[in-house]
């Protein structure tokens, strides 16, 4: 079995903890219910239970998870008639628990229990057995788009923009809610979440959802991959998201209907009028909305609002303090400068990541940055102006020590030397990729100019301008070999400064 991230087992013992069950748990991460119980399992056997101690790395988390096996363990076991398993186990009473039982008299070196289930549920995930849905209140809510859309007339320009039909409902009371929102991109498909959320006052146990692209980036029926925003936000609301298996539409068989039912009662009601902004559509949806929930149903004796709150308010989940703020995670690789880019702007990350994956959580006003689940950098969001966002503390130790400096008082230290010594000075910083790489050999000619007179230094400056030797070694050696005494002399009216690589002071300002 293929070992999850340290992420992923934190969240399925906050999930466990938070009285799913393995088979739910599974689902919501993307794992078979036998791991969720080998991972509760093992965390119960070394002393852990959630909330997990703050002071709890990955590293040590895995080492308390997975010590070493036993060199000499055994690699061959007897195999189970799983026919005769699967057969036993619809009598009334009879576990797989019993059953490893039974197995282990008959063949007391075989499998343990943990390896049982998981070879029992292997083979039995070769069947394909149709389940008939049974709602508990407060367990689940099933979210969709219709696939119909709203057209919305801007008044001054007359452009017409296609809007999305958001629907979203309860399995027990079937208690419905609907919105328009202009994308179905992943801010507006958690956003319509959140106000979801807000209007059942409460949050279901599971959210189970299709497998649109904003939330969930992998849509597979043994292994779906949860966007990491929506499985951030589903942690700040304490409940579980369960994609829908891909192609199987009696998972979501609640929503459907509840789709259905929009589209009728609130689509076709509007498809007549002509709306000049988002928040318009939205009153008329939440009118008519209002209306199609307090409608008695026939087969039910009782309105969708009715039901709710009969049964199922009281079972929802409370809603936390504060709603959840967007925040839109993307995996970045550290650069040579130690700085990641987002949205055109720079962030520092300490040096000792250079080059590793990292994780960044961007809000509208912080960056984030994650590494193995450790917050290792924070800076407050900066528009994309191409620019670095630097803390002093990420910087090695020899960067740190020309981080007071900058190209304008570089140039005006070397101004003061002579023209000769300014203009060497911009050379180097603009044959630079970056000018601050150029800070070290400007500072070692600028050092070196104080053992030599300013006329004797300002010649052997020109001198090393003229033949294109930019750099400390250069003008060292020039300098002691006197060779700018040999060179040949240039006409009166010529410029002493005169390159055509030089920038100038005014670059740099």
């Amino acid at each position: 079995m293929a070992r999850l991230p340290m992420r992923k087992i934190r969240e399925a013992l906050r999930l466990r903890a938070s009285g799913l069950t393995t088979r739910e748990v599974g689902d919501s991460i993307g794992v078979g219910r036998t791991s969720v119980s080998e991972y509760v399992g093992r965390a119960a056997r070394a002393g852990l239970s959630w909330p997990l101690p703050d002071d709890l790395t990955d590293a040590a988390l895995e080492a308390l998870l997975f010590p070493a096996p036993p060199p000499d363990a055994a690699t061959t076991y007897p195999k189970p008639d799983w026919a005769h398993v699967h057969s036993e186990l619809r009598r009334p009473g009879v576990t797989l628990s019993l059953l490893w039982e039974e197995y282990r008299e008959a063949h007391p070196k075989g499998y343990g229990y943990s390896r049982f289930c998981e070879l029992y549920r292997r083979w039995e995930g070769r069947l394909a057995p149709v389940m008939r849905q049974h709602h508990v209140a407060g367990e689940a809510l099933y979210v969709d788009y219709a696939g119909q859309t709203f057209e919305i007339v801007d008044p001054e320009t007359g452009e017409v923009r296609q809007a999305e039909f958001f629907v979203a409902a309860l399995g027990a009371s079937n208690l419905t809610y609907a919105e328009a929102t202009w994308t179905q991109g992943l801010s507006d498909w958690i956003g319509s979440h959140t106000r979801t959320f807000a209007f059942l006052g409460g949050v279901p146990a599971t959210v189970v959802s299709d497998n649109l692209k904003s939330g969930v980036t992998k849509a597979c029926f043994h292994d779906p991959q949860i966007n990491r925003s929506y499985a951030d936000m589903a942690a700040h609301y304490d409940t579980a998201i369960i994609p829908a298996r891909p192609r199987k539409p009696r998972d979501k068989a609640t929503v459907e209907v509840a789709v259905q039912l929009a589209q009728r009662w609130i689509h076709a009601r509007l498809r007549n009028r002509r709306f000049s902004s988002l928040a318009e559509l939205n009153a008329a949806i939440r009118e008519l909305l209002e209306r199609f929930n307090n409608r008695r149903t026939r087969h039910l004796g009782a309105s969708r609002r009715e039901l709710f709150e009969q049964i199922e308010r009281h079972a929802l989940q409370p809603l936390p303090l504060e709603p959840y703020e967007f925040a839109e995670w993307r995996c970045r690789k550290v650069g040579l400068d130690y700085h990641v880019e987002i949205d055109r702007h720079y962030y520092s990350v300490p040096h000792t990541l250079l080059k590793a994956e990292v994780w960044v959580r961007i809000t509208s006003r912080t960056i984030e940055i994650f590494h193995k689940d450790q917050r290792v950098a924070s800076h407050a969001r900066t528009s994309g102006n191409r620019k670095h966002t630097t803390v002093m503390d990420h910087m090695p130790s020899n960067h740190r020590a020309y981080a007071d400096w900058t190209p304008e008082r570089l140039c005006r230290w070397a101004a003061k030397v002579g023209p000769n010594t300014a203009a060497l000075v911009e050379v180097i910083m603009r044959e630079r990729k970056h000018p601050v790489q150029g800070f070290r050999a400007c500072l070692g000619i600028l050092r070196l100019s104080k053992g030599y007179a300013a006329t004797e230094f300002e010649a052997a400056v020109d001198y090393a301008l003229t033949i294109g030797a930019h750099s400390y070694n250069s003008l060292q050696s020039i300098l002691k070999n006197k060779r700018y005494r040999r060179a040949p002399d240039r006409p009166a009216e010529e410029p002493a400064i005169t390159h055509p690589n030089i920038r100038g002071a005014d670059y740099f300002h």
